[in-house]
């Protein structure tokens, strides 16, 4: 799943780094605040890689980015932990490529105004009701 957020960077944490069993690594983690309906929200993401950490040295605290991530999720000792993986980085605003042209707008439906039926029958009149024909019998069951 891709997802993509427009902020601005509040805090940027230590890179980190080591060695692995596949080689070297490096890791940077981030935080962005942006709006989240009508309160300020933060989401803590992680740049992996000396490209994304390369990436993420050209912003600074308080600037714009455009961050598209993946959710990955791990367990380790009973427990769950996310991860917000940044695959790329922008300054918010900043066109991309790849963008599909916005689509034009539809028009509205407009509601349909009800119809009168063709025939409508008269309500019934005392008229209408059956003749008792004098039987003395009741259908009621009381």
């Amino acid at each position: 799943m891709t997802l993509e957020l427009e902020g601005r960077i509040k805090t940027k944490l230590p890179a980190q780094g080591g060695t692995s069993a596949r080689g070297a690594w490096v890791r940077q983690d981030f935080v962005v605040e942006y709006q989240d309906g009508n309160y300020m929200s933060e989401a803590c993401f992680s740049a992996w890689g000396q490209d994304r950490v390369d990436e993420l040295a050209r912003f600074g605290e308080g600037d714009a980015v455009k961050v598209s991530f993946n959710v990955r999720a791990r367990e380790y000792g009973g427990r769950w932990y996310n991860d917000l993986r940044v695959w790329r980085l922008s300054a918010a605003g900043a066109p991309q490529a790849q963008a599909a042209p916005p689509a034009a707008p539809q028009a509205a439906p407009q509601p349909v105004p009800p119809q009168a039926p063709a025939y409508t029958a008269p309500a019934p009149t005392i008229d209408d009701m059956p003749i008792d024909l004098g039987t003395g019998e009741d259908d009621l069951p009381f």
